[in-house]
């Protein structure tokens, strides 16, 4: 009995490039940008992101790439992605709930409304502080505590605490130090990276016992190689 895999609480549809369901590699060449694409959803109504994860031939993940809706409300994630050097590769796609985000988007409904806003900005809060133990020291960490110390700070006006928290200070350290929950990855596919010749070039075939001379009727590479000039300019640049 065939075993069925599981799917996680926020499934991974359709990833591409794939060529026969991953039996075998989509191809690129070192430097070659290209688009991966899936389908993304979860139940409910809370945000969820995607990003794209190049493993290269050394088994080396690189920096991943965050994925954007393509068209919104359409559940078809995709990103651009650029491998850098000749072999065998990997790629997956890993999607997660992304609680801030999801906050955020009541915090901005709520809180001008005043509804219940003390404890969407302790809650707001609460999640820049799991945020910040993500960042390595330095600038960026202490720039999602002083976010979180102003949320929870009564002696502002509630407008001027939420705004602390949407700089776009505070939005370049979450891009880069998302708090991701409920990750689910898709299953690792196959990458080969070619030489920039396999994206293009023009091929010219002959046999060098062709290439004979008077004295040496039955040619060699080295009287085929008298050929190469004039091969190059016909303008073939393969042999």
């Amino acid at each position: 009995m065939s075993s069925i895999p599981a799917i996680g609480r926020i499934p991974v549809r359709d990833v591409h490039p794939v060529v026969e369901c991953g039996r075998r590699p989509a191809k690129a060449v070192a430097g070659e940008t290209f688009q991966v694409t899936a389908t993304v959803f979860r139940e409910g109504h809370d945000a969820v992101a995607a990003n794209v994860v190049l493993t290269d031939p050394e088994g080396t993940h690189g920096p991943w790439t965050p994925m954007r809706e393509l068209a919104p409300g359409s559940d078809h994630w995709g990103a651009e992605v650029t491998p850098t050097a000749q072999g065998r590769w990997t790629f997956r796609v890993e999607a997660w709930s992304d609680p801030v985000a999801s906050w955020r988007h009541r915090a901005r409904i709520k809180v001008p409304a005043g509804i219940d806003a003390g404890l969407v900005l302790e809650e707001g809060a609460e999640l820049y502080d799991r945020v910040a133990a993500g960042v390595p020291e330095g600038a960026g960490r202490a720039t999602i505590l002083l976010a979180a110390e102003t949320l929870r700070d009564d002696a502002l006006p509630i407008a001027t605490r939420l705004a602390a928290a949407l700089t776009p200070e505070v939005d370049a350290v979450l891009a880069r130090h998302p708090l991701r929950e409920l990750v689910t990855a898709s299953e690792t596919l196959p990458l080969l990276v070619e030489r920039e010749r396999a994206l293009y070039g023009a091929w010219y075939e002959f046999f060098p016992r062709s290439e004979g001379t008077p004295t040496q009727p039955h040619g060699s590479f080295r009287t085929a190689a008298r050929r190469l000039p004039a091969i190059a300019a016909m303008g073939f640049d393969v042999v």
